[in-house]
């Protein structure tokens, strides 16, 4: 039995947020954020505009490079921070969108920007099941609607958009999703966190005022974390599937910020062509990240059949994962 990626899919909001337009909005600079996190623009969802829109985009587009219809999946599975709802979940959104008429269960996973990654071993291990035959796992969010544009240091980060694939369960050959490695550390929870909304602090008059209903973060937590977290995962998935990073073709990160992607590019002794990136255009888009790099670099031809990949992801929660698959 193997487990492969059958087709990709993106999808972008149509608004691109500069760093020009954040200068009208909090006192900051281009030179300022580039220096600091490599971003030069990143994606914001229209009026009217939700994440299962753009995940519903970017799975027609996987099911379209699957040579799929929607009456082909089993499952769908959706890594979101930022639900259309609490609840339905964003999943069932895309339900709707995509499969009226079908009873397929879908559900999200929330895991920020290891969300992807975290729900890559989940749909691996019920594939492996012999229950689900095809997958459509996505990861997507609309973080813009929950900045604070007068928090100077996180809104500059983060951006719309959204990522898709469909995984599916074949018998015989060899390759695939070999194996993903999961982590977390609740003792970090505050390090990235949204802090009202859930029922902990019920939104009200009160939180509003006090913008407790956006992004809170701790850079420099985060940073130190991040760097030590995603290199120790990388080691140990590599170990399990008996590679050393020298035999990785491509490495497909989480593109949280530069500092943190180079500094793990380092560690690992990656050189640069087998790292890619496009958080320069796009910003941190959370568990989008990874799947919209993936479709980004699948439909550039990048990837040829054989190609050992690595993902490799870090988010709030604080959770971190990796995956090693060989492309086909």
């Amino acid at each position: 039995m193997t487990i492969r990626i059958s087709g990709t899919g993106s999808c972008l909001p149509e608004r691109a947020l500069t760093n020009a337009d954040l200068e009208k909005l909090v006192e900051t600079n281009d030179e300022w954020i580039v220096t600091r996190t490599g971003i030069r623009e990143r994606r914001m969802l229209a009026a009217g505009e939700a994440t299962s829109d753009l995940v519903t985009r970017a799975g027609e587009r996987a099911l379209e490079m699957a040579g799929l219809g929607p009456e082909d999946l089993d499952l769908i599975i959706v890594a979101t921070c930022t639900p259309d709802t609490l609840t339905p979940s964003t999943a069932n959104w895309v339900h709707k969108n995509l499969c009226r008429g079908l009873s397929i269960p879908a559900f999200d996973i929330s895991a920020a920007c290891s969300g992807f990654v975290y729900g890559l071993g989940v749909a691996d291990a019920m594939l492996r099941t012999g229950q689900y035959r095809r997958v459509l796992l996505a990861g997507g969010e609309g973080l813009t609607r929950f900045m604070d544009y007068q928090e100077r240091t996180v809104c500059i980060l983060f951006g719309d958009g959204a990522g898709a694939a469909v995984i599916e369960r074949r018998e015989g050959g060899r390759g695939g999703v070999l194996a993903t490695s999961l982590k977390s550390d609740g003792q970090f929870h505050d390090a990235i966190i949204i802090p009202a909304g859930g029922s902990r602090m019920p939104l009200s008059p009160y939180v509003l005022t006090q913008r407790e209903a956006f992004v809170h973060m701790k850079g420099a937590q985060v940073f130190k974390v991040a760097v030590q977290s995603m290199e120790q995962v990388a080691r140990e998935t590599l170990e399990k599937v008996g590679w050393k990073i020298t035999d990785v073709d491509h490495v497909i990160a989480h593109q949280a910020n530069q500092r943190i992607l180079t500094a793990v590019a380092d560690r690992l002794e990656v050189p640069p062509e087998k790292m890619p990136t496009n958080l320069a255009v796009l910003g941190n888009t959370s568990a989008a990240s990874v799947p919209i790099l993936l479709d980004e670099c699948n439909r550039a031809g990048r990837f040829h059949a054989g190609d050992k990949l690595l993902l490799l992801a870090f988010g709030a929660g604080l959770t971190w994962g990796a995956t090693a698959l060989e492309w086909g």
